[in-house]
């Protein structure tokens, strides 16, 4: 199978705006949010797809939505974005004098759960299935592209996964709204570039 895939980060929430670690909270996008992913449309930097993904989360659909339109997609649950646990819609400065978060953010390893939240590791391997369930829906359904609208997180794991080694983890993040066309043939990643309105 030959393929292009488009990850797409959802729009800003006010979650995003006021630095709130937000992850398995369904929050919807902001007034901001949505101009600026229309203004990205009229730009014309999203691509074409034949497939349609979403995490689930409202804030992804309603980025689906002014992107495509009232298109039919598919939810695949294990692009949801990182779940914080305990830290979820709190601030980094809200929870500096943790002890339980400076862990967190201090682990390299990325074995370090936020309390009755994820590690890092367990992650990853919930996005890398999460990918796999798109390859499968793709090559279920003979599409040759798909517009998978996900998360910040989702997508540095992806790129953290695909690409190794070729920039650090946090570097992956794309802003709201952009992300990166993915290049599938036989049976690899092959390449990427970005969906970027300077590029």
């Amino acid at each position: 199978m030959n393929a292009l895939i488009h990850i797409i980060r959802h729009g800003r929430t006010f979650a995003n705006t006021n630095g709130l670690y937000c992850g398995s909270t369904d929050v919807s996008l902001s007034e901001t949010g949505i101009r600026e992913i229309l203004e990205y449309k009229e730009k014309g930097i999203y691509p074409e797809a034949e497939l349609f993904i979403t995490s689930g989360l409202k804030r992804t659909v309603e980025t689906l939505r002014l992107i495509y339109g009232d298109v039919d997609y598919i939810t695949v649950a294990g692009l949801r974005e990182y779940n914080f646990g305990e830290f979820e819609m709190h601030s980094h400065y809200e929870l500096e004098h943790r002890n339980e978060y400076q862990a967190w953010i201090t682990d390299e390893a990325g074995d370090v759960c936020c309390p009755c939240g994820e590690s890092r590791i367990g992650f990853c391997k919930r996005v890398e299935q999460g990918i796999n369930d798109v390859l499968d829906e793709m090559e279920r359904r003979r599409a040759g592209s798909a517009a998978v609208i996900c998360h910040g997180g989702v997508i540095m794991a992806i790129m953290h996964i695909l690409f190794p080694g070729e920039r650090n983890y946090y570097e992956w993040q794309p802003d709201n709204g952009l992300g990166y066309t993915l290049q599938y043939s036989d049976g690899n990643f092959s390449g990427y570039r970005s969906i970027d309105p300077c590029k």
